[in-house]
């Protein structure tokens, strides 16, 4: 039985997302990597968005771990359904994953809605724009070369 390659791994490795991936960083989401705690999100939220882009917000702190971490936020009001959110929240842990980034905290915030509840859950499109808007965000923020 032959099995169907997965479609993540089509687009993380498209070349103008190459410059940004590391070959030499565990390609893990363990917890030390995730901003998990409300006290933590909130000390990120407190400072001012570095970065916008059509449907989302991005938030920037310096941290004093050798690593990145993220945390999503991806609000039912501006993506009523499931669906939705979950992808959102995957697309964005993939890039910040296969992504070079210094030592920062960094938080991905949905600020405007994706779809409504008449148009389908995800589509093709959708996940492309999404992708496109975040490789957008961490290229935005990578570490220098070199370092």
């Amino acid at each position: 039985m032959r099995v169907a390659q997965k479609a993540a791994s089509v687009w993380l490795f498209k070349p103008a997302f190459a410059a940004c991936v590391s070959r030499d960083r565990p390609q893990d989401f363990a917890r030390d990597r995730r901003i998990v705690k409300t006290d933590e999100f909130s000390s990120v939220f407190h400072l001012r968005p570095v970065q916008r882009s059509a449907h989302f917000v991005l938030y920037i702190r310096a941290n004093h771990l050798p690593h990145a971490r993220l945390g999503v936020v991806a609000a039912k009001r501006l993506a009523p359904r499931a669906v939705t959110r979950n992808t959102i929240k995957r697309i964005v842990r993939e890039l910040f994953r296969q992504s070079t980034l210094p030592a920062i905290d960094c938080i991905v915030r949905l600020s405007k809605p994706v779809n409504s509840k008449k148009a389908p859950a995800t589509s093709a499109g959708l996940k492309a724009e999404l992708r496109k808007e975040l490789m957008q965000l961490f290229l935005s923020q990578r570490a220098p070369e070199g370092s």
